[in-house]
């Protein structure tokens, strides 16, 4: 038993990352545009909270994502999307849960997270559109994340060795499979918030998925160059077409924003 959990103690260790990029009261507002006949529009909102909170007895990061399409959006696909992360104080995942509407469909995604044996163990859960509940169970030998754990662990990565074109790996996993993903840097840039006098420098990703024996591009994101790593800017590749994110407001972050520029 107390090898056992040694080994357990020991895989979270190496599934966490130190935190350096955010504290507990942090919100983050977003708008959302589509690209609709060759112009960007408006199309809905995005909110983003971390706070300290108790997960199975322990203490841990509740961090939620919210998104909400206007009824501009909803004309072309409806989006009504809420994610919920809790990861312990080490950033290692302990619980993910998305309930989307996306188009016509809806449908829950969850995710339970253990470390036996030194494994990453998963105990996913989907209920499809049609009400159908479907569980599974997988183990892997390294670390596995979820869209949201897998988010904070990579505002804490230290990109000042990052070479432009590195890979970075991003195992990450739903209620169903697990994606063949990874992030790519693409070096830095300024970038100007729209509707707003503000002005950052920030450091470039773009989040990558294999399929179907091709590569795709999924995500770009302007995150801020510095400890924050906040994104400012994020833009979606999707299935219906093109959006785009633009960080609206920010209060309770960590760290000064020293890549803001006068």
């Amino acid at each position: 038993m107390a090898l056992a959990a040694t080994l357990a103690l020991g895989a979270k260790a190496q599934c966490g990352i130190e935190n350096h990029a955010f504290k507990s009261g942090e919100f983050l507002y977003y708008d959302l545009y589509f690209n609709w006949k060759f112009i960007w529009v408006k199309v809905g909102t995005a909110s983003m909270s971390t706070v300290e909170s108790v997960y199975s007895g322990r203490h841990a990061y509740r961090t939620s994502l919210v998104t909400r399409g206007n009824n501009k959006l909803d004309k072309v696909f409806t989006m009504r999307d809420t994610l919920l992360s809790y990861c312990d104080r080490n950033l290692s995942p302990l619980y993910f849960r998305k309930g989307a509407r996306e188009g016509k469909r809806y449908y829950v995604d969850e995710l339970w997270y253990s470390y036996p044996r030194g494994n990453c163990h998963l105990r996913q859960h989907r209920i499809e559109s049609d009400g159908k509940h479907v569980w599974k169970q997988s183990e892997y030998q390294d670390c596995i994340y979820d869209m949201m754990s897998i988010f904070l662990r990579a505002r804490n990565f230290n990109a000042s060795k990052f070479r432009k074109g590195q890979k970075i790996p991003m195992p990450i996993s739903d209620a169903k499979h697990l994606s063949n993903s990874w992030l790519v840097y693409r070096g830095k840039e300024k970038f100007k918030v729209e509707g707003s006098k503000e002005k950052f420098r920030c450091l470039v990703f773009s989040f990558m998925e294999r399929e179907d024996g091709k590569n795709h591009e999924l995500i770009r994101f302007f995150v801020t160059d510095d400890t924050n790593h906040i994104p400012v800017r994020l833009d979606m590749f999707l299935s219906f077409g093109s959006a785009k994110a633009f960080l609206k407001g920010y209060r309770g972050v960590r760290n000064p924003m020293t890549s803001r520029l006068n």
